[in-house]
């Protein structure tokens, strides 16, 4: 609640009056731009992070894509570059493992200085990089169990640390989003992924423990949580186990699942000054499947 400002009838001047930005001079196109910027997105090789890496040059950005695969979806980056030559921006790859302190270190040096020498700071990430597994708890391998928590986890983490230091360290202010999943707010009906669950879990709470550190910098840290996105494999598990797809629909409250270009502009509102006050957060993007657990 804003606070009240009473008057004082024995005052001379006046009462105060709180003052707050005049984003009412600016539109709400200019407010979601990415003009002037250069976006990293892990996981950036293929599916939701590639879709992202479209939204970002579609709103004016650069973007660096990041990944463990040694080189992006072959179509898809040849529609990504297509798209940034006519408006003059650029859109790069590299690999690099997440969980590798010495390889974000040095991959975010580098996407600064691309950023510098193209007239685009970075100033902001997307932690998309993840893995999933599907096993039944009693038969969970502990060690299987720590690669997803090392991945999920501790890579969004490193992701996050050296995104943040390299904006403390030039004063700057950006956004951080954090890919997690409406898996962390619920148990996964027909599926058996506790690790998963309980990576994502961590991850909204990270984000939350990020959020009251780091504001005092001017650095705004977000979760997106998505709910069940129609994928080439999600598509290959419920052509194998179409008990599971039966699961999915009933919870299923527009009676579909989603597509990775319906994440593309939840992300660029987290990532721009539309979200300006929004930190610690998390936006959900489950087609209601939470409001029906």
């Amino acid at each position: 609640m804003s606070p009240v400002l009473l008057e004082d009838p024995q005052a001379k001047t006046a009462p105060a009056v709180e003052t707050k930005p005049q984003y009412s001079l600016d539109t709400v196109p200019n407010m979601l731009s990415l003009r002037g910027k250069t976006i990293a997105i892990t996981g950036g090789a293929r599916g939701l992070g590639m879709a992202v890496a479209y939204a970002v040059v579609e709103s004016g950005g650069h973007v660096a894509c990041l990944d463990l695969l040694p080189a992006p979806s072959e179509s898809e980056w040849a529609g990504l570059q297509k798209l940034c030559k006519p408006r003059n921006l650029t859109a790069t790859y590299a690999k690099c493992d997440v969980t590798s302190e010495a390889e974000m270190e040095e991959v975010i040096n580098a996407i600064e200085q691309n950023g510098i020498e193209n007239g685009a700071p970075f100033y902001d990430m997307v932690a998309c990089a993840g893995i999933q597994q599907k096993v039944p708890a009693l038969d969970y391998n502990s060690q299987d169990f720590e690669r997803i928590l090392r991945v999920n986890v501790t890579g969004a983490f490193i992701t996050a640390k050296w995104t943040a230091r390299k904006l403390v360290e030039k004063r700057r202010p950006g956004s951080i989003v954090l890919i997690a999943s409406m898996s962390g707010n619920i148990a996964n009906r027909g599926l058996t992924c506790s690790a998963y669950n309980s990576s994502k879990s961590a991850v909204q709470q990270m984000c939350r423990s990020l959020a009251q550190e780091w504001g005092q910098y001017g650095i705004r840290i977000n979760t997106l949580s998505p709910g069940y996105i129609r994928t080439d494999m999600t598509n290959q598990l419920l052509a194998a186990e179409p008990e599971v797809e039966k699961i999915w629909m009933a919870g299923a409250l527009l009676g579909r699942l989603a597509t990775p270009d319906e994440f593309k502009a939840p992300a660029i509102f987290l990532l721009s000054e539309g979200s300006s006050f929004m930190t610690g957060a998390d936006l959900r993007v489950d087609g209601g499947h939470c409001a029906s657990a």
